[in-house]
Order: C-alpha cells, then structure tokens, then sequence
C-alpha cells in the first residue's frame, strides 16, 4: 500500500483558496470585498502587490516587511518572491506566535497566471504538502468579455477548466443570450464546477469557501460534494447505470459515464469520470497514472478521485494537476454505500480514449 496521509491529518492542515480570473473580470473587486468580511478575521490573504489592490483603506499595523494586519483582523501578505518560501515563513512564525493564528490562506493571481503551477507547487514541496492543503480554485470570469476572452486567450481557458467555483462578474451590465452562450461554454468546459453570479464583488464567502475534500468548520470529508461526479454523466445514461447483470467482459470501466467524453470541444477540453463497480488493483492503476502523467503531462489538467483498493476497507483519495500527484489521502470510512473507484479526468487536447485504454486493465476480472 502507497502511504497515504490519513484524514485527520489532512482535516488539520490549513486551507488555501486560489482566486483567479483573467484581466479584468472583476477578480481585484472580489477581493476587496472579500476583505472586510468578517468571515475572514482570521485567515491570511497573499496578493502580488499591495498597490494593485487598493487596501490602504483598510490597513491597521504593520506587521512585518511584508505583512499588514487589516481592520477586519485578517492579515494580508505581498506575494512578491518564492511561493514556498513565503508561505512556509508565515507557517512558522504563526507557529511561534509572531502572527496571529490564521486559519486559511486566500491566495490571488494575476489575471494572466495559470493557476496550475500553483497547485503543483503546493503539491510538490514537501514542507507546503504537510502545512497547507488546497481547498479550491475560484474563477472569476467577466459576463461582458468572457466569451472573447475564452476564444483569444487559452489561459482563460485553462483558469475556468480547472476552477471549482465560477463567478460570473457583471451580468447587470450583460445581454441575456450572451450570459447564455458563456454559460454554456462554461458548462462544456467544466461541468462539475458551480456558476453563480457576482455583483460589485458581494458575495458570501460561505458560497466560495470549503468547496474541496474538507469543511473546515467540520473537518468532515465530503467527497460526493468534492467530486461531483454526477455532473459528467451522459443524462441519457442516469437510469440505467448501475445494471446488475454487468458481467465487465469488455473492461467496460467508464459504463458511458461520460461527458460528452468522445467529444473535444473547439478548445480541446474534454472532461469525463472512469468508474469501477469492483475494487482495483492498487499497482496496476497507479502504475497505468503515472504512465499517462509521463506521456501527458501538459495535457492532463486535473485528476481527482476516490479510491477502492482490492484488500482495503477504506477509500483513499487521489488528486492531481499535470505532472504531480498529491500524496494519497487515506479516509477513516466510506462516505455512504457508494463504495465505487471514480476517478475524474480534465484534459486539453488528449484523446479520452487514450485514458480509458491505458486503464483497462486495472481492475481484477
């Protein structure tokens, strides 16, 4: 068995929120909303430069070179040299009572960032896998701009492909059918991500905040909610899924599960979940993953998925961005009597096919 850190451990360790958006969606207003609510007194928000945001207003001490704390008690961090450096240095002096004990970290990008080299690097340094853990990725996408945005720019692509939430800025100010079509696009894109639409930056963090494996209120796993693997069944397919009769003599592993996953979209994104009735065998699929990470890395955007290990009683969860898994994380129960192995691909330009083939044979006939 790989180890794995156990739920607990991850229950503990300290959420970061992505907040990412291309130029000018809006993603600077939500921030600055977000950083008088009081729901966030104690969490520590990293921007690239305090200019660019305009916090001066809210300023109260400074703590620090690079740390001030605001009057709505959280603290706000510039973000201007290594990531892991700077978040590893905060972790410690929180420790040692140098700042106050933040309890999550809402993390902005610039709008011309792919947020991917973020999530890999929170996954591949060993100091930040055990402090911090990724609880999801915000995009802020502008109702006006978006479809433009969308077709011109392939980061925005990525931004919305890989988000967990999706902000629709400026809809007041947007034609309906344009507001449809993005959100149709948006859909193809990722159709397990909530859209919702923001205004001036309002929005309640509750709706944004504990969208990954863990509440951190509750410190409850909530993989139904996680993986969302409902939202990339074919609708054609949803009364007859489970068929008990299924025999698997053809390795039929996805049981047209899929999201239009024999489909790619003008901008190559494909996204689909691979389900197994039965346990899997722990070697072969994660032998078979490593194998597609190294043929196709850049085009593996995101992995993420629940685990049943033939010889194990509890699931692991298994979540990864291109070229780096995060270490698996064992949990201490099944969530419910769904006990399947889903795993979730989003991918750019990579035959799902090529996916589904290089996993047939991980489950024990």
């Amino acid at each position: 068995m790989l180890d794995a850190m156990s739920s607990e451990h991850v229950a503990k360790m300290i959420p970061v929120t992505i907040l990412t958006g291309f130029l000018g969606s809006g993603k600077t207003t939500l921030l600055n909303h977000l950083l008088g609510h009081p729901d966030l007194k104690d969490s520590m928000v990293l921007i690239n430069e305090f200019g660019k945001v305009g916090i001066d207003h809210l300023l109260v001490e400074r703590l620090g070179e690079d740390v001030v704390l605001l009057e709505s008690g959280c603290l706000c961090c510039s973000l201007r040299g290594e990531m892991a450096m700077t978040m590893t240095d905060l972790y410690v002096r929180r420790e040692e009572g140098a700042l106050p004990p933040f309890d999550r970290i809402l993390m902005e990008t610039t709008g011309l960032a792919d947020p991917a080299p973020i999530l890999q690097n929170m996954m591949l340094d060993p100091m930040l896998s055990r402090m911090y853990r990724i609880d999801g990725v915000i995009c802020v996408v502008d109702a006006v701009n978006g479809l433009e945005t969308l077709n011109q720019h392939s980061v925005s692509v990525k931004q919305a492909a890989i988000a967990d939430r999706l902000l629709i800025s400026k809809q007041d100010i947007a034609e309906k059918s344009t507001v449809d079509l993005l959100l149709t696009r948006l859909t193809e894109l990722n159709p397990a991500a909530q859209a919702m639409p923001v205004s001036q930056g309002a929005i309640d963090p509750k709706q944004i905040l504990n969208c990954g494996l863990f509440d951190s209120s509750t410190r409850i796993p909530e993989v139904a909610r996680w993986l969302n693997a409902e939202a990339y069944q074919a609708p054609e397919t949803h009364d007859h899924e489970h068929d008990e009769d299924h025999e698997h003599e053809d390795h039929h592993h996805e049981h047209d599960h899929d999201h239009s996953s024999d489909v790619h979209h003008e901008d190559g994104v494909s996204s689909f979940v691979v389900t197994y009735d039965q346990p899997v065998d722990e070697n072969k699929l994660m032998r078979a993953i490593a194998e597609l990470i190294q043929d196709y890395s850049d085009k593996l955007l995101r992995i993420k998925g629940i685990l049943n290990f033939k010889g194990t009683d509890t699931p692991l969860i298994i979540h990864g961005v291109q070229h780096l898994l995060h270490p698996l994380a064992s949990l201490a129960s099944w969530p419910d009597e769904d006990h399947r192995t889903r795993i979730v691909f989003i991918t750019r330009d990579l035959d799902p096919n090529i996916v589904k083939h290089a996993l047939e044979n991980v489950q024990p006939k």
